[in-house]
């Protein structure tokens, strides 16, 4: 992986920025999603991806995302990692840099884990990574990765920054919402008590993570559908769907701290 640049943080002036969720290197969506968002608000410049990104990170690999985001007037994708990412490639990248962004193709940034950057004067949280529930269907260091996990020191990293506006993450925090308690609570597709168990673990470890920095408005990924929640407390959760759904996108607004997803008919529609 070429490290095209280096950042110490960002401290975007966007007032309005969408959010992404899993992607899993799903070329012909880029080609869907993109156009969409051009047609809605063609004055949005900056993309939250938060995870399960998926596409190779080589300029050729991520060639067909700088094409679209650049016919979509897009400036920047920031990564929030997920689980199912390339961590061969990503891990000896982010260790050459500790701590920074990376610029890896025109447009796209991988974020470290964790990272606290600025929008509209906000401060947001990016805490990457998430367990691969269905590693027993994969190979260890060709298809899933060891890590992938959201360690303590990260954990601690993340709360030992302070209070934080919004939080990004891959995976959803304990307190999830309905729609994810579902799917927990029925494990259609049976995956085994192990893996589930240290998916709750890393479930908890971000919930820590959101209690301590009381986020307004947390943003997540990994379960593969769409949810929206108001706990008693006044934070919000939302779950983003995976791509070729409706919930997969939407636009966060910095100045209320509000997200409304991207209509599906405006995601159908055309170029």
């Amino acid at each position: 992986m070429e490290i095209l640049e280096t950042a110490a943080t960002f401290n975007l002036p966007d007032e309005r920025v969408w959010v992404v969720g899993d992607l899993h290197g799903n070329a012909g969506w880029i080609q869907t999603l993109l156009p969409a968002m051009r047609r809605f608000d063609p004055g949005m410049r900056t993309i939250l991806q938060v995870g399960d990104y998926g596409f190779d990170h080589d300029r050729r690999g991520t060639h067909v995302v700088d094409c679209w985001a650049r016919k979509a007037g897009i400036d920047r994708v920031l990564v929030t990692l997920g689980n199912h990412e390339m961590w061969e490639k990503i891990t000896p990248a982010q260790q050459a840099a500790p701590g920074q962004p990376i610029r890896v193709s025109e447009v796209v940034w991988l974020l470290p884990r964790p990272f606290r950057f600025r929008i509209a004067g906000r401060e947001v949280l990016s805490l990457g990574g998430a367990s691969s529930v269905d590693k027993a269907h994969r190979t260890l260091g060709r298809d899933w990765f060891e890590d992938e996990l959201i360690t303590e020191e990260m954990e601690k990293l993340a709360i030992a920054g302070g209070g934080a506006a919004v939080l990004l993450s891959h995976e959803s925090p304990a307190r999830a919402v309905p729609e994810a308690r579902t799917i927990l609570e029925s494990n259609p597709h049976g995956f085994p008590a192990d893996a589930l168990a240290l998916s709750a673990a890393q479930r908890e470890r971000v919930q820590r993570v959101s209690d301590a920095v009381m986020p307004e408005l947390h943003l997540h990924g990994h379960m593969h559908v769409y949810g929206d929640v108001e706990h008693a407390d006044g934070r919000r959760v939302i779950s983003l769907d995976r791509d070729t759904f409706a919930g997969n996108a939407g636009v966060l607004d910095l100045e209320w701290l509000s997200f409304a997803p991207l209509p599906h008919l405006s995601i159908r529609g055309r170029w």
